[in-house]
């Protein structure tokens, strides 16, 4: 066997506030009378990273009929909170799985939630994909298009297929919606440019979902569906992993288009082993080329042709302070310094142990403390530097603890 990590974050589902003193216990699946650890989370509602047992990495790398992945079980209680359990939480060697845990405020019934995480799509069985054109008409009589490319804040995921009146609707940020669908659908031992390669058609597809209002305009209420059959596998409750987090935050502003089209192209894919797609990307297929040390650009154009290329929506929508285009690092000075560190200092309310920064306008030594701690909490390389994700987690994180309604 070998080894995978795990953190885990425990916070309130009213303005994600993090919960300390709450008591976490983890079992084998299926053996819950077996406890690996008992752990209690910090002032930041956090564990220190462990490692659990998880199976050779190889079994990731080709495809298998054994299990890539371990699962376990983790029971997280806390004084005024309810109780839950998830269970099925994967995990792969030798990469940083990473869960969120939203707790409810207790209730007069006190109910006991138990979240079940059902297999990766590249080890169990789904329906494959429906073929689609990628490029949709925009000129139908009443269709709704948006003028430009935006990035949502929020999209509304129905867990299931379309006609399923009894699923469930979820409001999801756009990104956490991104790096849970990747986590679903390709394995995170992979090559980072296959993840990028992978991640960047998640996105691409999505967002043409969201421009055209693909299932608004069917008379819905919702953005996307969690059926491989339609979207894209979501899972509620499910953990992410840390080498598809690095890479969506880095890249999540991104789509692939084509010359002379304006909406995000619908890139659709297979595994390419048990499903067979000709003309889209095969993940397997991504993955071998990504191990031929292809980029991710190549990647793509590998399965969708030359004429692809990657780029940047115009708006994000939900970001109170937009990207100045450049590092902040010792030195910097001027108006996106002071209101970083006024954002910092919100932040601090909710994350104690963030240390208090002075609003100058300077990038000094006690903001770049500041940085690297919000840094070491939020998962992020610890360097002192705001670059472009430090910076856009910063805006989540801002935006997150200063609102209310739209968080719950």
């Amino acid at each position: 066997m070998d080894k995978g990590g795990l953190k885990i974050s425990v916070v309130s589902s009213n303005r994600n506030r993090p919960i300390a003193n709450a008591r976490i216990e983890i079992t084998y699946t299926g053996e819950p009378e077996r406890i690996v650890e008992r752990l209690i989370t910090d002032e930041n509602g956090q564990i220190p990273e462990i490692e659990l047992s998880a199976p050779p990495i190889e079994y990731s790398m080709t495809p298998s009929e054994y299990q890539p992945y371990s699962e376990y079980d983790f029971r997280i209680t806390a004084d005024e909170f309810e109780p839950i359990t998830i269970s099925g939480a994967e995990i792969l060697p030798e990469i940083t799985a990473l869960q969120t845990i939203k707790l409810n405020e207790r209730s007069i019934r006190e109910p006991f939630e138990v979240i079940t995480i059902p297999d990766h799509t590249l080890y169990g069985n789904y329906p494959p994909k429906i073929p689609e054109d990628e490029i949709k008409p925009v000129d139908e009589s009443g269709e709704i298009v948006l003028s430009r490319v935006v990035i949502p804040e929020f999209i509304v995921v129905h867990d299931g297929s379309p006609e399923d009146s009894t699923a469930n609707d979820y409001y999801v940020r756009y990104r956490d919606y991104i790096k849970n669908v990747a986590s679903s659908e390709i394995y995170a031992t992979w090559p980072r440019e296959t993840i990028k390669a992978n991640v960047l058609a998640i996105m691409s597809f999505t967002l043409n979902r969201v421009y055209t209002e693909w299932y608004r305009n069917r008379g819905y209420d919702f953005t996307i569906t969690s059926s491989t059959a339609f979207d894209h596998k979501w899972i509620f409750g499910r953990n992410i992993f840390d080498t598809i987090s690095e890479v969506v935050d880095e890249i999540f502003s991104s789509y692939l288009s084509r010359p002379g089209v304006r909406q995000p192209i619908l890139t659709q894919y297979c595994d390419g082993e048990r499903v067979s797609c000709p003309g889209w990307m095969t993940q397997w297929g991504s993955k071998y080329l990504g191990d031929g040390g292809y980029s991710a650009i190549q990647i793509l154009r590998n399965f969708y042709g030359s004429n692809l290329y990657i780029n940047t929506a115009e708006e994000i929508s939900g970001i109170p302070l937009s990207w100045p285009g450049y590092d902040l690092d010792i030195g910097a000075s001027g108006d996106k310094v002071s209101q970083i560190q006024e954002q910092l200092n919100a932040i601090r309310e909710g994350y104690p142990a963030l240390p208090k920064v002075r609003v100058d306008g300077i990038y000094g030594e006690g903001t770049q403390r500041a940085v690297r701690e919000f840094q070491r909490i939020f998962g992020l390389p610890v360097t002192g530097i705001i670059d472009y994700p430090t910076w856009y987690r910063i805006q989540d994180i801002y935006v997150g603890v200063t609102r209310i309604a739209e968080l719950v």
